[in-house]
């Protein structure tokens, strides 16, 4: 596929945090969305088990914003054991800071990756789908940025909307998971990542190492 035959979505939203896994006491973002949070985004409009997204490249469109913020999080999952026990969570609550974005908007450029048992299927059917899901402002559950509670709105591109002018290195960004062979464990797979006048080349290479390993569970 041509990059100009890309399928696009606008996404945007007042808030955003892409949080760094290498940092685990507080919450740091990355200074513009992730592959992985790109393809969330994706899968939160149109999934199918038929194929996979894979994101090509993120265009930021708004300047790199960034606030901090104090919030009340629990330390512990909640068990049905808790739950019986009692489970009291102001005994359980630590405030927590997190430094996140504003004021984001990004253009997420992709296309999707049929999985072997849907290879005889008209990838085409899907992507007419994808457009139109888009245009009608449809999703199987609402997209968010990083956070859950930073919720996204999406849309179709605007017409010669341009990226930021920036060019910077950004180190080592988060690309996705790779579960181990029990299917419970993942690890991070890194890459260099690197904005070339506000656009963000994702290496495809990265997906055949992310998808071989995590289609054997």
């Amino acid at each position: 596929m041509t990059s100009s035959s890309l399928l696009e979505l606008r996404v945007w939203g007042e808030w955003a945090c892409f949080t760094r896994p290498e940092l685990k006491a507080e919450r740091v973002s990355y200074p513009m969305m992730t592959p992985s949070a790109a393809r969330g985004v994706l899968e939160a409009v149109f999934w199918k088990p038929e194929f996979t997204w894979r994101v090509h490249e993120m265009r930021v469109l708004s300047p790199i914003r960034t606030f901090s913020i104090l919030r009340n999080e629990v330390n512990s999952k909640a068990s049905v054991a808790s739950m019986r026990n009692g489970y009291f969570a102001d005994e359980d609550r630590a405030q927590r800071h997190t430094l996140a974005l504003r004021d984001v908007a990004y253009l997420i450029r992709g296309d999707m990756a049929l999985k072997p048992h849907a290879k005889g299927e008209n990838p085409a059917k899907f992507r007419d789908q994808f457009r139109r899901r888009v245009a009608q402002g449809q999703c199987h559950h609402v997209p968010y940025l990083g956070c859950r509670e930073f919720a996204a709105c999406f849309g179709t591109p605007i017409p010669g909307e341009p990226p930021i002018g920036l060019s910077e290195d950004l180190g080592l960004m988060l690309f996705d998971l790779r579960y181990e062979a029990d299917g419970q464990r993942a690890t991070p797979v890194f890459f260099r990542a690197r904005l070339e006048k506000g656009v963000l080349h994702v290496p495809q290479e990265k997906y055949a190492e992310v998808e071989v390993a995590n289609a054997t569970h």
